[in-house]
């Protein structure tokens, strides 16, 4: 599937609502599958890498209601309540689902087999193995361990104090679920800011954790999770390709509504301020723990900044679409810090270098980021998305921009986490 965009836009203008949150809807299927009593999950993200999750839990026993595409029903067994998979646990393309699943399954003393897509096949696994095996799970995999398929003998796990290596949600997620099957407690520290949803959700659930707020979690063993009611908020990684959008396209107003505001995973919010993007939240609350607000943008002059350090985990994601915002800021951008692009969907540093460049854009690629020089005009050419949801949704942002026909190539791989979006950006660009 190929997606066209041909036309300059003359102004994004009006209220939307994007899809619910991604890793939100992959740790409440998962958190609801261990819990004791029933999980009403609304505004649940249907896209394949989610609905791998769900597939994955029901192949483990639990019960999964879809009672629309985005209310779901989960029906947990309790902390140790799991069961057996008859067959081998396919995760799709989805690597939070073979990571947070790794950390399960190793707290069960039965075998089980993680795989998935040929693309999920290449990516590393042996950051999360690693702890995992200092706890006593089994691990096993290709490549002495590193990659896919993950075949898992767990029990009889111990807890440990474990530094990560670097700031990541996914193995840190990992070793705290492992940890509710520990015989003692288990301790993470880590070297700067993660994404926090797994540590909000536990503790909602009745799990016991002791969070310094210097970047230590510590959680206690032996407390089975009670079931708690979900509203899953709006992405704020699908929310950003129409907040840049909304930056960079003359004459735009949007207000993107409901959206999750998580401090630990705002960082595209703060680079895009630094830039000089007109952008405030509004209507800013919490429900289930989370932040949420409503977020308001204007067509702004932007200037090149640095993105480097602390800042890179808060918007790993959102790279691809910020080098896109780049390219049309006054001056220099530069990203450093951020090597972890490389072992993503694809190299996106690579990727995305490449196929911004076919548009006209100066970035050069670095080992661990890019530099990028703007502003630069851009001109409508074929460019390739290589399989990656978030290449190609930013590839038809820049569509917006360019000068004549843009035409998106293998656009099928957005539903991995925005479907639907073909008819946002159309509804947005009228």
């Amino acid at each position: 599937m190929n997606l066209e965009v041909s036309t300059r836009c003359e102004g994004l203008r009006g209220v939307y609502r994007v899809p619910g949150d991604k890793s939100i809807s992959h740790r409440a299927v998962i958190l609801g599958a261990l819990s004791v009593g029933q999980t009403d999950v609304r505004d649940f993200l249907p896209a394949t890498d989610c609905l791998a999750t769900v597939r994955c839990v029901q192949s483990l026993g639990a019960q999964v209601e879809q009672l629309s595409d985005t209310h779901l029903l989960v029906r947990g067994r309790g902390v140790q309540g799991l069961v057996e998979p008859e067959d081998v646990l396919d995760c799709g393309g989805s690597g939070t689902t073979v990571r947070l699943l790794a950390g399960v399954l190793s707290g069960y003393p039965f075998c089980s087999v993680l795989t998935g897509n040929a693309q999920l096949r290449r990516r590393p696994m042996d950051r999360v193995a690693r702890p995992l095996r200092a706890m006593g799970a089994a691990v096993a995999g290709r490549d002495n361990g590193r990659l896919l398929p993950l075949c898992i003998q767990g029990g009889h796990l111990r807890g440990i104090d474990y530094t990560l290596p670097v700031a990541s949600a996914q193995v840190k997620s990992a070793v705290l679920l492992a940890g509710l099957f520990a015989d003692s407690q288990t301790t993470i520290r880590e070297p700067g800011p993660a994404r926090d949803h797994t540590e909000r959700m536990l503790v909602a659930r009745g799990a016991v954790l002791k969070i310094d707020g210097k970047g230590t979690v510590c959680l206690e063993p032996g407390h089975e999770l009670k079931a708690v009611d979900t509203l899953v908020p709006g992405d704020l990684s699908s929310a950003a390709f129409f907040i840049v959008a909304a930056c960079l396209v003359p004459g735009s107003e949007v207000m993107l509504q409901n959206i999750g505001v998580n401090p630990t995973r705002s960082g595209i919010l703060d680079a895009l301020q630094s830039m000089g993007a007109d952008l405030k939240l509004e209507n800013l609350r919490e429900i289930g723990g989370e932040p949420i607000a409503d977020i308001v943008v204007r067509s702004s002059d932007l200037r090149g900044i640095e993105v480097s350090g602390p800042m890179i985990p808060r918007l790993i994601d959102e790279l691809p679409i910020l080098a896109l915002a780049a390219t049309q800021a006054d001056g220099i951008t530069t990203v450093k810090d951020a090597a972890e692009l490389r072992v993503k969907e694809t190299d996106r540093i690579a990727t995305t270098s490449e196929e911004l460049r076919r548009l006209g854009a100066r970035v050069e690629p670095q080992p661990d980021g890019f530099v990028i020089e703007g502003p630069t005009p851009l001109y409508g050419s074929p460019v390739h998305s290589h399989g990656d949801h978030r290449l190609a949704m930013t590839l038809a942002i820049a569509g917006l921009l360019a000068q004549g026909r843009t035409l998106v190539h293998d656009t099928e791989c957005i539903v991995d986490s925005f479907p639907g979006f073909e008819a946002a950006l159309q509804q947005a660009a009228i």
